[in-house]
């Protein structure tokens, strides 16, 4: 498997409704089991290898930078990528590393925590050709499936994409392996009007090009609200206290 340099971490936006009870920082800042949010993310990256990390900032860009700045490790690059349009949906944020990223490239999110698990199933698995999504099979363990990104998929590939889908069998962790042919169907879609990465990736979807790599018992969280967070704050503080009983043992 070649070696991803690379990865995109989407952080443009409001996060409005986990803002409304921890307005005193950006949602990336946001202190989960006594650490940023933004620091579980870059050390998983890291820790798979990234040694290029596109931020894509928006909302309280230079707030957010100087807090982010200092939880780059000395191995990783930092490289800052302003999105002007940061209250459009999230696929203009992608769209704004276009012309700064190389392929292949991990994708997420900054409200999303993941196991390293995740990312070492993607190198091991990915088509390098196509985009590839970590998909989570256990639907019952999802803190808020309404709110969560439904998948539907046949023969190991996605076929369907969106929170509102009736028939879906896998949760979208929104942790992605991507070609650079992913700018060119985001841009697609934004010529008809659709603005979310959930478009661009439907359009690849529908010409057979968007994998799923299951993601087995390995574990995530997005972190969108309050409940949420005090979910990923358990599960974390869990398992800071297993590794520290297993140490002393």
């Amino acid at each position: 498997m070649r070696e991803i340099r690379d990865a995109v971490i989407l952080m443009a936006g409001l996060g409005s409704r986990l803002r409304e009870a921890r307005a005193e920082v950006p949602k990336p800042l946001v202190p989960i089991a006594q650490r940023p949010l933004i620091s579980y993310a870059i050390e998983r990256l890291a820790q798979a290898g990234v040694r290029t990390l596109h931020a894509i900032v928006g909302f309280e860009s230079e707030r957010l930078l100087a807090g982010l700045t200092p939880l780059v490790p000395p191995e990783m690059e930092l490289r800052p990528i302003l999105n002007a349009d940061w209250e459009k949906p999230n696929g203009v944020s992608l769209l704004a590393a276009e012309k700064h990223v190389s392929a292949p490239f991990f994708l997420t999110m900054a409200d999303h925590l993941f196991e390293y698990s995740l990312l070492e199933n993607l190198k091991q698995q990915s088509d390098l050709a196509q985009l590839n999504l970590a998909i989570d099979r256990k639907i019952d363990s999802i803190v808020d499936l309404a709110d969560a990104m439904k998948v539907q998929t046949a023969e190991g590939r996605v076929v369907a994409i969106g929170k509102e889908l009736a028939d879906y069998d896998a949760i979208d962790t929104g942790v992605f392996v991507c070609p650079l042919a992913i700018f060119d169907y985001l841009k697609a879609a934004q010529r008809d009007g659709n603005y979310s990465l959930a478009d661009g990736v439907r359009l690849m979807a529908a010409e057979g090009k968007v994998r799923a790599i299951e993601i087995g018992a390995g574990w995530w969280q997005d972190v969108d609200t309050p409940e949420m967070l005090a979910s990923a704050q358990e599960y974390l503080r869990a398992q800071a206290a297993n590794e520290s009983g297993e140490r002393q043992a």
